[in-house]
Formats: C-alpha cells, structure tokens, sequence
C-alpha cells in the first residue's frame, strides 16, 4: 500500500470558510504553556441545533467542503484493490477513481445509528491518521520474514500448537537416541524416527484418525498406550531401552527397536519406585539407575536385579516389578541418624552422572549432595554458593508450621496496652499492610520451592567434555564448578532462568525461561544466541546432527549443532527463495467495542445496538468496559485480590453473562478469555467455525493509579495467536482531566512497557485456597479495610505499598530483572505483536475551544474542524503517544460527557460543570507494516483496514457512549508441513551444504597404547590415547561395551552390557571421558577394585539378592574419539580381563526388623599372569566404525579432579 499524506490540497477549498480558520496543530503541552485560557473562535456563536436533534440545512450546502478539509489531517488512506493513489499525491477512492463516489458513500448517517446500512457503505476501508514515532524503539514494528532473519533456520519437528489442543497431553520432556527423539507427554510417551523428520504432516485426522489438532502439522510420530504423566525421560544405548519417570511413581522401560505402527506401543518392564513423582533419574558409570523424589529421597536400583527382571517374559511381568522394588537402596536411610538426616529434605531438582570421576550429583534448589558412584557414600553436601553444609533439615510439616508461626506473628493482634503505646492508628494501618502483603507474596510462592528473593535456585545440571559441572539458576546465573563440588567460575549472560542444558562438542548449550537459546564454549564465552520460542525452553537434546529444543507449548525444533555458521546461510537463501511454496493466506474480521459503563448496567437493546447488530459477519469479538464497579472499598479489595492472583468480581461476571446472550455465545460464538482489574474488563469471544485457528489465549493486567498499584486507572490485555499470528487488544482507562495529557501520555507507556501476558496462575490459586491459610485471606480482607481509609484520606505514604498490591507475574519479573545482574532492557511484549489494539476510554479532551463553541460544531457536525482541538491526535501527531499507530478517521459526535437516559445529542452535560465534548472512546492499532503494503505476506503478515468506526449515540445507559470499530485483517502464514518438506530437500541435496556436512564428517587421528590388558588384585595399568592431529582437539569417552566370563573351552563368550555401558564395580577407569589438545596425549588408568557385596534382610528376605563374583571375567572397553564439532566417531576396542580365584566366606549376623547388613570375606590365591601388555598397535588393527554422533558432551581440556 502507498500511504500517501494528504498535505494542502484543499486549502483553497477551506479558504472560503473564514469563520472557521484554520489552526496548526501541536502538541497540547505546548498548548497549555501557550494560552492559559481558551479563545474564542468566532465573532458570533451560532445557536445550537443539539436540541432539535437534526442536521441542519447549510451542511448540505457544505457537504463537498467538509470532506475535502484535510489540510492538517495526517491521515491516510487505507490502499487495497479498490483503493488507487493519483499521481499528484491525493488518495483516490474506488475502483474508478472518483473520489465523489467515496464521499456519498461517506456522507452523514444521522447523529443516531440505524438498521440496515448500506452494506456496500460498511465493506468500504475508511481513511486513517498515522501517529509518528513508530519508527524507532521499542514502537518500531517487528521484523518478520519467511526464514527468521534472527536466529539460524531450523527443522520445524513439530509446529507450535495452539495450547488449548494439548490439554492432558502437553509434552514435558524430550531424549534422543542415535535414531530416534522419545518425548514424554502428559499421556505417555511419543516417538520421532530420524529418517522421517522431514516428512510432511498427517493433516487432521490423518493416519486412520489418530491424528489430532495440534498435530496435523507435525512430523510422523508414533504413541505409547495412556500413563500417568512423564516427568523425566533418559536413554540407555547399552540394553536399547529408554527408562521413564511417571508422576505415579512409577518408573517404565520402553524398547528402542519394537516395530512401531499405527497401534500404540506398550511398556516393558515397570515398577512403583516412590509414592509421589519420579522426578529425576540417571544411570551411573557403574551402570546403577538413581532415581529422585520429593522429600530429598534418592534411590538406587541395582543393575543386577534390573537385569534379572529385564530377562523374565512377559507372562512373568509382576514377578520382574517385584524383583526389582525389593532392591532398592535408600540413600536418605543410611545418611540418617536417629532420625535426623545429613542432607536436604527439599525435592530433588536434578541427578547427574559424572561419568569421568565415577561420581553422582544431586541437586535441591539450594545444595547438592556428591555421592561415589561405586561405593555409594556420601563424599560432601554444599550450598549454591559453594560452601560445605552440615544440614539438619526440617520436615516439610515442620516447615509449613514455621511459616504458619510466621504468619500469625504478622496478623496477631496487639494488647490494649500495646495499642496505646508508640504508633498511630495510621502507622499500625501501614504496618498491617506492609505485612500482609510480604506474607502473601510468600505464601503465593511458596509452591515453587523457594521465596521470591531466592534468585539463586539451581534449575539444571550438565556435565561438560572436559569434566567441568555446570549449573544454572532462576536468575539466570551460570555456575561452573570442578568435580569436587569447588565453584570455580560464574556467568551472566542473561537476566532470565535457566531452565536446561544440553552439551555437544566443544559447545555448552543453554535454554532459558524467556525462550532464548545460547551457545557457550568450555571457558565460559558467549559464541551466540538466539530465540528460540516464544515461551520457555524446557528441554533440549541432541541427535542426528540437531540440537532439538521443545518449549512449554509443546513444539520441538532443530537447531544444526553447527549453528550459527555458514549451513545456515546456504539454507535460509534457499528456503526464503521457495516462499511461495509454503505460503498460505487468510482473512478475518475483528469486532472490537469499547464504553465506560459508569458503574450502570446495559439493557438488551443497548448490546443489541452496540454489539448484536454488528456481528453477523466477523469471526471475533473483543469487548472492553471502563468502570464496571468503582469506590474506594472494592478498589482496595481488588488489589489485595490481586497480590494472591484472584481476580473478577460478581458485577464483571454479569456483564460477561449478558454480553454472551447477546453474542448468542451458547450457539455462534464461544467465550475464549477475559481479565478484570477493579474496574476494566476486557472479554474476547471467537466465531465457532473459527475456533481451530485461534487460541493460546493470556492475560495481562497493569494498574496505573494511586502508585501504580490500584487499578481505577490502567490496562487489561488480551493475547491470542490466530493463524500463528499474535495479536493483542489492550483495554485502557487513562488519566482524567483536561489538563492531565502529560499523565496519560505516562500511563500509557507505562501500560506499553509492562503488560506482560501469561496464563492464569494456578499455583497463585491453589496456594490463597488452601485451608492453613485462609486466616491469611481474612487478614488481607482487613488489611484492605485500612487500606480503604487511607485510600479515602489520600496519604502519601501509600505509595510505599504499591510493591506489595501488584500482580504476581509482575512480582516475579521485577524479581528476576533485579538479580540478573544484566544491563539490557528486555523488549516489551506488546512490541512483539504482530497486531495490537488499544482500545477504552482514553480521557483526551478537546482544548483550546469552549463548550459553547464545541457544542456548535457538533450542531453543524464540523467534527474536522473539532478534530483540530484534540488532545490525542496532537499528542500522536507529535509523537509523544501510541507512537506509529493508526486510527480510522473519526465521523461520529464526541463521545463524552452525555446525561444518562437521555436520547439524541441534547444529553451533552448542561449541568453546573458543562464539561466539554470530547471523543474519549477510541480504539486504535496497529499492524506488520512498516512501509506501504497492499497485501500481507511473510515480511508483512498481517495487514489490517477498518470497514467501520461509530459511536453508538442511541445508547444512553451511561455518561459515555459505547463505540465499535470492525477490521478486516489480512493474515499471511506459512504451512508448517510444506515447509519442513523444503527444508529436507535443500539439506539432502545441496551441493554446498552436502561440501560443509563431509568436512563435519573428519575425525583426528588418535592412537591408543594398547588394545589389551590383563589385572591382577588391587592392579592398575596406564593407557594412553594420543591426538596426532595439529589442528583439532579430540573429545574421548570411554565405556565398557560389555561383560563376560572367560569359558575354558574356549568357547566365545557372550557379552552382557550394563545399564548406559556401565562399567563393573571391580573395575575402575579414571578419567573416562575428556579432550585431548592438538598434538597431546591423556593417560587413562584402568584399576582393579575391592569389591564386597552386602546383602541386606529384612524378616529374613533378601533385599539385594544379587552377588557379583569377578572371578575369570573381562570386559571391551571402547573408546569413543571425535573432533570438537565432529558428527562421526571412531571407536577403539580395549579387552581387559581379571583372573581370580578364591571362596567368598559369608558372615552371617542376626536378622531382626531394623536394616542390619552382612558381609563376605574373601580369601585370595595367586593368580596367573594370561598375557602381557601390548605395544602401542597400528590404527589398521583397530576396529573402524564411524557412524552418526551420539548425544555426547564436549570437551576442550584434561578432565580436571
């Protein structure tokens, strides 16, 4: 579209008109410093005509005039196929060209609206006024384009769904195979085979109807049958199984290569490992699963029992789980002592496997326990900040009794004599609530496992190549310690939580709650970062040469582990070039209403005549209301209701009632959101035949009053993605008064800059609605009650209370901004939107001009001339508010201040005050364009007109009359399954990107010492693996591919892998994993260990019924090398035996109900000496198996201890 500014065209036109002279418009601040009274415009004022409620004759008259007065309008028309520009600049209407065919189309409707308009009249895009400013900041538009210009192109594995698709199957965590990617849902588990990622979708209903919305574009994927929700997922490569949580308790196997159809797949080998939810779980070194619950409680399941039932068959299900649930080993049981334990009670967060130590990291939300992974002692327990702890930790009984305590020491009242000592009622008021308002924010966050003020909570763990522990926090923090529980080094690159890691290479991955991905090196610098989605990163993991990210909505992405790098420019020239391919387009059109119903109720007729008339042909409805329910009392009530985030109110609730009679809501229309603040409502409904392409609604709420914190003035906001559009309708109630521009010019970039949109707060819910607190409630009721005297009396020392009556989504921004520790301004939400509108009663007036002179131009309906004198388009004109956006010319009377009850244009207040008219009911947006756009397309997806701008003057159930504005938006989106399909072609056939994937494929050339060991007891040997390659690190992992006992006969032994590849527990290889410098070398010592196994009884059953016997036994230790960024790996095989022989002797005591353990002594023999240690041995003996790249960690130096 070329917007073209209407300038001086039509002075000539105007220059008749010398009663009315023209005046140049400014800002009204300068205005006000200009003339401190108004001046009177004419020599002579007309009498009015209001009274007679008609239109006089002389408008006729000066019909052609009144629409040519556009010599200060900034204005510009809306372009569209029916709308041309002629060359000298003025806009032409109408596919012919004659702007006098627009203009009796335009001509006057009445001063009241009426039944059956013209509907050629309505489908008409009206001309618009372009405020300026929104060219730069946070106001600019955002930058679209069909591959993101900011960030690295990437497999879209599964598209964003809409949120309200995947009730009761959100996916919550995601693990990778070398073939597969498994993701654990709220319903069970899904499977992503590797060869079909770039497959197109389903479609709805699609592969016999299992398909379901949310789904349809996603890549084919496989279900498990229905569990209790996934709470963690992790692959053990070494049995071909993948092990998971369940929020029942219960941990299941699922295997990796059982033929997958259409059918739901079915667990293995399952077993109730805790009452509550299984929140992390981890295989060790030695090949031991760990699992942990809420409560700091950590088991360990043996691999020897999970082995034995792994074999059993199927008809032997329950004898298998049974088998298993008696192993367990109770960590927290052997650390405690008469009952007091010597580690954390709070849930544990993480488990980690250091695999290069042999040790095992838990993590709570403030400390972490080091245990070994062999011996299973506890080695050292320590706090975030590093330093060592000696916990005696409460339980959570006695913990919720000390808030509780807490509590009542806030709210308990005083003694008569207390009272009368030292403070004013006034004070104590303060004090109540200043107290209340702490405890609630406590108790609101308590669910969360820590305070508001606890920024420092651990949220992941990673092991990274060469041996160092990462860590990160809710402030963003990224903590790096060795392998001893030493804090080392600490980052902050970001203000945000971290919420996952993930390792690969020489690079650390990290995944914040803000939807950011960053890529740091081993020391710590920041290589990139990028966003990733547009809600938080909850996982990330890595196969087939991607980095997959899934956030909280439940899409998964694929980020190149080469990114950001050269591939990712070759793909986005490619892709962006194939836009027309995946482009799709679709329209909509959005009723939006907006009156201040001054504390009033509305008839049926007046809904009918704002609303019902006027939805027959949109999709969706946004209705926003301004004083719905005011005074002191409930303003006070609604702010404490606020800070433990509830919020409406009965009278709101009817308004939402009657509006959806009127919208016929049971029938056509379904109720999507809404969101009150004391008196602002905003309530969206969308057209049923729509609702598969709108959702992932959320709420906002920002109060500009009394501190910014009461919510008689401020804003509402509604969210919604429609046609993977986002758009926002943000419903405000500015300052009052003439005078007052500067004010609400404030409150509105404070409402700009700080709505911040997010689902309604269950864990606020639940935490004010449970029954230990409800006295707390009463408090606040009180608390409130004080709050209303003060309000009334209007102290200032209130607006120190503002932080504590604020919306809990608020509270925990602020929190986190304040301790990232990070500079940057975070980008407002609004600003992100693709479309948004504002809309209420805004409260600009008209000035310069007196109300006698106001009400004759209305009379004579010289709005153009009135529109010179408002506050709103001199203040957008010079950019001081809603910089960059639009409205639709507005040819309707003033809006504000009528009489109730009384019809027609003489309800303008006559009263004492005589208020000047003024249009204080607007609604305002804008769209994706930046420059002039005809039509959306990616770079410009949504391109908006308006068909329609009125007021309703037939409606006189309140002092402000309801307007409504229709826009016709026009939505251009790509196809998600189309476009994937693009993407594989380009990364399967590209000659350049085929050139960068071969040079990816190189692995340095490494050499070993030796490929075969013999032990004897208590023996240790040195093996030495040397990088021969001058330009590249090597990153090694070794892991014992299997055990087996050696056979007389000679008869090939059958080789029986560990849990993950775990090593036996006689074995020991320090360090198993690290880097290797160019042209360096590590030496890796392979150790023989003590080993003796305890059986435990309890009524004479054996809790552990396995014991391992490591005579005559060896096992093939692998040695995995690859490059710093490689995506293939070679394998070197080491055979190392140990003989033995000997008797094991076993002690038996007394077996009562307490855990008593038994042991074995073990008599030793010579032992006889098989083979000697080999040379170094050339690299053609090895075994040379490059394949794809496992999800490994990187490394980049020696594997520090």
């Amino acid at each position: 579209m070329d917007d073209t500014r209407i300038e001086d065209d039509d002075k000539d036109a105007l220059a008749g008109l010398s009663t009315i002279p023209l005046r140049k418009i400014q800002s009204h601040s300068q205005q006000l410093r200009a003339n401190s009274t108004p001046q009177k415009r004419h020599n002579k004022v007309r009498k009015h005509s209001l009274d007679e409620a008609q239109v006089p004759d002389c408008f006729e008259d000066h019909q052609q005039q009144y629409y040519n007065d556009s010599s200060d309008d900034d204005f510009f028309p809306y372009s569209s196929s029916s709308t041309t520009t002629a060359s000298s600049g003025t806009p032409v209407f109408g596919g012919g060209g004659n702007t006098n065919d627009y203009l009796s189309q335009r001509m006057d409707r009445g001063l009241c609206m009426e039944d059956g308009q013209d509907e050629s009249r309505q489908l008409q895009a009206l001309p618009e006024f372009i405020g300026s400013g929104g060219t730069n900041g946070i106001f600019k538009v955002p930058v679209r384009a069909p591959v993101h210009p900011g960030r690295p192109p990437c497999l879209e594995l599964r598209p964003h769904p809409l949120r309200e698709t995947q009730v009761g199957k959100f996916l919550r965590n995601i693990a990778c195979t070398e073939t597969q990617l498994w993701a654990g849902q709220e319903c069970g588990i899904r499977v992503w085979d590797f060869d079909r990622a770039y497959d197109p979708g389903y479609g709805l209903g699609g592969s016999g109807g299992r398909v379901r919305r949310g789904d349809e574009d996603a890549a084919p994927f496989h279900e498990s049958v229905n569990t209790s929700p996934t709470m963690c997922v992790m692959v053990d490569s070494g049995n071909r199984v993948v092990w998971t949580g369940h929020k029942d308790g219960k941990i299941r196997s699922w295997k990796m290569d059982q033929p997958l159809d259409d059918n739901p797949f079915k667990e293995g080998l399952s077993w109730q490992a805790h009452r509550g939810p299984v929140l992390s779980m981890v295989l060790t070194s030695h090949g031991d699963l760990w699992s942990g619950a809420e409560g700091g409680i950590i088991k360990i399941w043996p691999w020897e029992s999970i082995e034995k039932s792994l074999s059993l068959k199927a008809e032997e299900r329950h004898m298998a789980a049974l088998l298993v649930e008696r192993s367990f080993v109770d960590l927290r049981s052997q650390v405690s002592v008469n009952g007091v334990c010597s580690i954390s009670s709070q849930d544990i967060k993480c488990l980690l496997s250091d695999n290069v130590r042999a040790k095992v990291w838990s993590a709570g939300p403030m400390s972490f326990s080091l245990w070994d992974a062999r011996t299973r002692e506890l080695l050292k327990v320590f706090n975030v900040d590093g330093q060592m702890e000696n916990r005696v930790d409460m339980s959570a009984v006695q913990q919720d009794q000390a808030v509780e305590d807490e509590m009542k020491v806030k709210f308990v009242s005083p003694s008569k004599k207390e009272k009368s000592q030292g403070t004013s009622f006034l004070q104590r008021s303060r004090n109540a609530i200043m107290g209340a308002a702490d405890a609630v924010r406590r108790v609101a966050t308590k669910g969360t496992s820590a305070f508001v003020e606890d920024v420092k909570r651990t949220e992941a763990l990673v092991l990274a190549a060469d041996g160092m522990i990462w860590s990160g926090c809710t402030n963003g923090l990224l903590v790096q310690w060795d392998g001893n529980g030493n804090r080392m080094q600490e980052f902050n690159f970001h203000p945000c939580a971290v919420q996952c890691f993930c390792t690969y290479g020489a690079r650390v991955y990290v995944g914040y709650v803000s939807g950011v991905v960053q890529v740091l090196d081993l020391e710590g610098n920041l290589v990139a970062g990028w966003v990733a989605h547009n809600s938080p990163v909850i996982k990330l993991a890595v196969g087939a040469g991607y980095v997959f990210s899934l956030a909280t909505h439940g899409g998964i992405r694929g980020w190149h582990i080469t990114s950001p790098g050269p591939l990712d420019s070759v793909i986005r020239s490619e892709l962006g070039g194939k836009e027309l391919k995946y482009t799709k387009r679709d329209h909509v059109r959005i009723l939006v209403g907006t009156w201040n119903v001054g504390q009033g109720r509305a008839s049926n007729d007046s809904l009918m005549s704002w609303l019902g008339s006027a939805v027959s042909d949109v999709g969706i409805v946004v209705v926003g209301l301004q004083e719905v329910e005011m005074g002191a009392g409930f303003l006070a009530m609604s702010a404490a209701k606020e800070t433990v985030g509830l919020e409406g109110s009965s009278v709101g609730q009817w308004w939402l009632d009657t509006i959806g009679k009127a919208l016929d809501e049971s029938g056509t229309f379904e109720r999507m959101g809404s969101r009150q603040l004391a008196g602002l409502l905003i309530s969206l409904w969308v057209k049923k035949d729509l609702r598969p392409f709108v959702g992932d609604i959320d709420a906002g709420a920002v109060p500009c009053g009394f501190g910014r914190a009461i919510g008689n003035k401020g804003g509402v906001g509604l969210r919604i993605r429609v046609y993977d559009r986002i758009v926002c309708f943000v419903n405000c109630h500015l300052a009052a008064h003439l005078e007052a521009v500067n004010r609400r010019n404030a409150d509105f970039d404070h409402i700009y800059r700080n709505m911040v949109f997010s689902r309604s707060s269950n864990l606020l819910n639940n935490a004010a609605g449970m029954v230990p607190y409800l006295f707390l409630f009463c408090s606040l009721v009180f608390s409130a009650y004080l709050f209303w005297l003060l309000y009334s009396s209007g102290f200032s020392f209130a607006l120190s209370v503002a932080a504590g009556v604020t919306t809990s989504a608020q509270v925990l921004r602020a929190a986190n901004a304040a301790a990232g520790g990070n500079s940057e301004e975070p980008k407002p939400e609004l600003s992100e939107a693709d479309m948004v509108v504002f809309l209420g009663d805004f409260n600009y007036r008209l000035f310069g001009i007196s109300y006698d002179e106001a009400r004759d131009f209305v009379s004579q309906r010289c709005f153009d001339w009135l529109r010179e004198k408002d506050q709103l388009r001199a203040e957008m004109q010079s950019g001081k508010v809603f910089q960059g956006m639009r409205e639709a010319l507005i040819r309707f009377p003033p809006t504000y201040k009528f009489e109730k009850h009384q019809a027609g244009l003489a309800g303008y207040d006559s009263g004492e005050k005589k208020r000047i008219p003024a249009w204080c009911d607007r609604i305002i947006y804008r769209d994706n364009r930046a420059t002039s756009a005809t039509n959306s397309s990616l770079e410009c997806p949504v391109v908006s007109s308006i068909l329609q701008y009125e007021a309703c003057m037939d409606v006189t159930d309140s002092d402000h009359k309801p307007v409504r504005c229709i826009f016709n938006v026009r939505i251009a989106h790509g196809d998600k399954s189309v476009r994937r399909q693009e993407f594989g072609r380009i990364y399967r056939s590209n000659e350049k990107i085929r050139s960068i994937l071969e040079g990816l494929s190189y692995i340095p050339e490494t050499t070993v010492s030796t490929n075969n060991i013999v032990l004897q007891n208590q023996e240790s040997t040195i093996v030495r693996i040397t990088n021969k390659y001058a330009k590249d690190t090597v990153i090694y992992k070794i892991m014992c591919e299997g055990q087996s006992t050696v056979k007389e006969d000679g008869e090939t032994p059958e080789l029986r892998p560990r849990g993950g590849f775990g090593l036996p527990r006689w074995l020991e290889v320090t360090p198993a994993a690290g880097i290797i410098y160019p042209e360096e070398f590590v030496e890796v010592s392979v150790s023989h260990k003590d080993f003796h196994t305890l059986e435990e009884y309890v009524d004479g059953i054996p809790q552990n019924w396995w014991s391992e016997d490591t005579r005559d036994k060896e096992v093939f230790l692998v040695i995995n090398v690859c490059g710093s960024c490689s995506t293939h790996s070679y394998n070197h095989r080491v055979r190392v035996r140990h003989c033995y022989s000997g008797k094991s002797i076993r002690i038996d005591s007394k077996s009562n109900h307490s855990r008593k353990y038994q042991g074995g002594l073990i008599h030793r023999s010579d032992l006889r000496q098989l083979s000697t240690l080999t040379d170094a041995i050339d690299d053609s003996q090895h075994i040379k198996t490059p394949q794809e790249a496992r999800s490994k960690t990187p490394s980049k130096n020696h594997p520090r201890s």
